[in-house]
C-alpha cells in the first residue's frame, strides 16, 4: 500500500548507463523510494559489480541487470524485449547514458560528432520508442530524459554534446506531443555541473572550480543527491500532470547572466 504519492513500490525502472556515476545514483534513489531496478551498462564487468552491490543493498529480488548497445536499433529491441518478457513490465525509463568529447568544432571529426549524437540523443529515441511501444497499450508509464545545462547553454569545445542535449530537450517535447494523450508522462531533468568521478579533474582544476562556484548562484558544485529527489518526483504519481518539461537542477546557473 502506497503511503505517499512519491512511493514507487511495485514499479520497475530501467536506468540506462547506471553502472556508475549519475545513473548509478539515480538508480539508487529510485530503489530507495521503493522501485525495483533494471540496471544497464555496456561494460558487462562493471555492470556486474554494480548489480552485486545493489542486490546486497536492496535485495536480489529487486535488482536485475542487462547489457545492450543503446545506439544499435536491433540491440535495443532485443534488450527491451528481454526485460519485458523475462523480468517484467517497465513502468519507468530513465534515459541517462551519455558521453562527452572535448574538441573545437573546427577540429571535430565527423565520426566523433556522430558518435556523440548517437550516444547522447539517438539512443534516447531508440530506447524511448521501444519502451513506449509497451507502455502505450497499458496507458501508463514515465520516461525521464537526462539533459544538461547544455540543453540551453553552450561552451567552447563541446559542440556535439551541446547539440545533442539541446535536441534531447525537444525530443522530450516531441514524445509528449505524441504520447501524453495515451497516458505517458515524458519529462527531462537538466543537471548543472555535478561533482562525480567523471568530473573530478574539473573539480581539481583551481581555475575551473573557481569559475563554477562564482558562476553558480548557489556557490557550489551540485551533487548526485541533488538530482535524486527531482527524478523520484518525476517518476512518481506526484507529477501526474507534469509533461514535456525540462527541469534545470543547476543551482541557478541558467537563471542568471
Amino acid at each position: 500500500m502506497k503511503t505517499t504519492p512519491f512511493d514507487l513500490t511495485g514499479r520497475r525502472a530501467l536506468v540506462t548507463g547506471s553502472s556508475r556515476g549519475i545513473g548509478q545514483a539515480l538508480a539508487g534513489g529510485l530503489a530507495a523510494a521503493g522501485a525495483s531496478l533494471v540496471l544497464h551498462g555496456f561494460d558487462a564487468e562493471r555492470l556486474e559489480r554494480t548489480h552485486e552491490a545493489f542486490a546486497e543493498r536492496f535485495g536480489p529480488d529487486r535488482v536485475d541487470a542487462v547489457a545492450f548497445d543503446i545506439t544499435d536499433e536491433d540491440s535495443v529491441a532485443q534488450g527491451i524485449a528481454h526485460i519485458e518478457e523475462d523480468l517484467g513490465e517497465l513502468d519507468i525509463l530513465i534515459n541517462n547514458a551519455g558521453i562527452q568529447h572535448r574538441v573545437p568544432l573546427l577540429d571535430l571529426a565527423v565520426e566523433d560528432w556522430n558518435r556523440v549524437i548517437s550516444t547522447d540523443l539517438t539512443s534516447a529515441f531508440l530506447v524511448g520508442r521501444e519502451v513506449a511501444r509497451r507502455m502505450l497499450p497499458r496507458a501508463r508509464g514515465k520516461i525521464i530524459n537526462i539533459g544538461s545545462v547544455q540543453s540551453d547553454l553552450a561552451r567552447p569545445t563541446i559542440g556535439a554534446y551541446t547539440a545533442a542535449k539541446g535536441g534531447l530537450r525537444n525530443l522530450t517535447r516531441a514524445m509528449t506531443a505524441e504520447w501524453a494523450g495515451a497516458g505517458l508522462q515524458v519529462n527531462a531533468v537538466a543537471p548543472g555541473y555535478i561533482h562525480t568521478e567523471m568530473t573530478q579533474a574539473l573539480v581539481d582544476d583551481p581555475e575551473f572550480n573557481s569559475w563554477i562556484c562564482k558562476r553558480t548562484p548557489a556557490g557550489r558544485w551540485g551533487t548526485v543527491q541533488d538530482l535524486m529527489g527531482p527524478v523520484q518526483w518525476l517518476a512518481s504519481d506526484a507529477s501526474a500532470y507534469v509533461n514535456g518539461q525540462t527541469i534545470f537542477i543547476d543551482g541557478g546557473m541558467t537563471a542568471v547572466v
